[in-house]
């Protein structure tokens, strides 16, 4: 079976799809100040942009996308971007009721570039704490999300052209 048959496109960004499936949920929900938003930009890519505030306890900022995504024997994730220079994390949920989420941090170059990652390395966390469970190996992906939180005040931006397992 070749890769092209074997992965399942999670997300093409593009000029005729709405953001209105995206949610931004910054640290403004525990009293913090951080803001982030989400545009398609004319080259039909999503960018995530804003900045980060340690003001009133914050320091995060994060894009939500939920839907149901049945990829049974995939084992990598692979997502084309260009980043700012910053380390991100990529998330995941298997179901929406989860409070907790699967992790993977990715640093990027500033340069478009395609970052992959292995499903079974996401490790279990709840508001910044590993927990004590298995990695991920769950047979469907019902949020996947991107949150900067490092720690700093800092400008960021994520621009994003696909996401895809395979």
């Amino acid at each position: 079976m070749s890769l092209l048959s074997s992965s399942i496109m999670l997300y093409q960004f593009d000029k005729n799809i709405t953001t209105s499936d995206w949610k931004i949920v910054d640290d403004v929900v525990m009293g913090g100040m951080s803001e982030g938003s989400f545009k398609i930009n004319e080259a039909g890519n999503g960018v995530f942009e804003g900045s980060v505030s340690l003001e009133n306890n914050g320091g995060f900022s994060s894009l939500r996308h939920r839907e149901t995504f049945h990829i049974q024997s995939r084992k990598n994730v692979r997502i084309h971007l260009i980043g700012d220079g910053s380390t991100y994390q990529f998330r995941l949920k298997a179901n929406s009721s989860d409070r907790h989420s699967y992790i993977a941090e990715f640093s990027t170059s500033g340069d478009w570039e395609t970052i992959s990652i292995t499903l079974s390395a996401m490790y279990p966390a709840f508001r910044g704490r590993k927990l004590s469970i298995g990695n991920f190996d769950q047979d469907q992906i019902m949020e996947m999300a991107f949150l900067i939180g490092n720690k700093k005040e800092q400008q960021f931006k994520l621009e994003i052209k696909s996401i895809q397992v395979f």
